[in-house]
């Protein structure tokens, strides 16, 4: 079976992270869509989402932002929320099939700004 450049380009980054990911550290998987955004903090041993946030929640959806990069800013303020409530800090940067530019950037500078480290 022949996988498309995409599919190929995720996995070729996802398994470069699980190879070099040790027990106390969890992934950071970002998806992004022309109008969204979503991530997950998963637990690769156990094979298990910890949490997630995504910009099709409620209460983020009812919020009135101008923009998508405003949106990747407050999605990122709520995931670092969550982790901190469940004492995670120190992640592994997931970005998949994206390039580390725009909304991809901004969401990572954010949750940097919010104590979490990777």
């Amino acid at each position: 079976m022949r996988l498309n450049t995409s599919t190929r380009k995720k996995f070729r980054v996802t398994n470069k992270l699980k190879k070099v990911a040790k027990p106390g550290r969890f992934r950071l998987s970002i998806f992004r869509s022309s109008k969204n955004i979503s991530a997950q903090i998963i637990d690769d041993s156990k094979n298990i989402t910890l949490l997630s946030a995504s910009s099709i929640e409620k209460d983020i959806k009812e919020m009135k932002t101008k923009n998508k990069s405003e949106l990747s800013k407050i999605v990122a303020e709520k995931l670092a929320k969550k982790a901190q409530e469940k004492k995670i800090n120190k992640i592994f940067f997931d970005r998949g099939i994206y390039k580390y530019h725009g909304r991809i950037k901004i969401f990572a500078d954010t949750l940097r700004e919010n104590g979490m480290e990777f």
